[in-house]
C-alpha cells in the first residue's frame, strides 16, 4: 500500500532541519504518538547528515480486534530516518524505514524537507513510501490499520513541531 503524508512546519527548512536533529524534539514527538516506552538516538554524520533512530511501544487499542490478534496488546515500533546533508537553502532528503517487531509489517521510503509551497518561511516534511504487511488473508486489513497508526503519529508530530517552533527563542 502506497502511503504519502506531509507535515507542515511554520519554520524555514534550515531551522526545521535543526529541530529534526534535536533529541529533545524527537523525544517530544515520540511521546505525542502515544508511546508507553521510548528510546531515542540521534547520530551525527558527515557534512551535517544525521540519523534518527527511535523505538517506541504503542498500545493497540485503535487497531481492529480481528487484526489485533496478529500484533498483541502493544506494538514495538522501530523507526530510522537517515537524513542527507542540507542543500544551501536548508532543504534535505533522506530515507525512512519503520518496522513493527513481532508483526510482518514494514514501511520503506523517502523523506524530504522542503520550503512550503506557500513560502512565508514555512517547511513541509513529506514521507513517501510503501507499507507492506505479509499476513495471509488479512494483509490488506493489517496494512490499513498500520497506515492509520502511521498517519496518526505524523499528525501528532505536526502538532509538536508547531509548539516547538512557537516556543523556540530562535523562531
Amino acid at each position: 500500500m502506497h502511503l504519502q503524508v506531509s507535515v507542515s512546519v511554520p519554520a524555514d527548512p534550515r531551522s526545521t532541519g535543526v529541530m529534526l536533529a534535536d533529541p529533545v524534539y524527537v523525544r517530544a514527538k515520540v511521546r505525542a504518538s502515544g508511546a508507553e516506552e521510548l528510546h531515542v538516538d540521534v547520530a551525527p554524520g558527515e557534512g551535517g547528515a544525521f540519523t534518527v533512530t527511535t523505538r517506541r511501544a504503542l498500545p493497540t487499542d485503535q487497531i481492529p480486534p480481528n487484526v489485533r490478534s496478529f500484533v498483541g496488546s502493544r506494538l514495538e515500533v522501530r523507526q530510522v530516518e537517515a537524513w542527507e546533508p542540507a542543500a544551501a537553502d536548508g532543504t534535505r532528503a533522506g530515507t525512512v524505514a519503520v518496522e513493527i517487531a513481532g508483526a510482518p509489517v514494514r514501511l520503506a521510503g523517502t523523506v524530504t524537507l522542503a520550503a512550503a509551497p506557500s513560502g512565508e518561511g514555512a517547511s513541509t516534511i513529506t514521507y513517501d513510501g510503501e507499507l507492506k504487511a505479509h499476513v495471509p488473508l488479512f494483509g490488506a486489513a493489517v496494512e490499513q490499520a498500520a497506515a492509520k497508526a502511521v498517519r496518526a503519529a505524523l499528525e501528532a508530530e505536526e502538532g509538536v513541531a508547531r509548539e516547538w517552533v512557537a516556543s523556540s527563542p530562535e523562531a
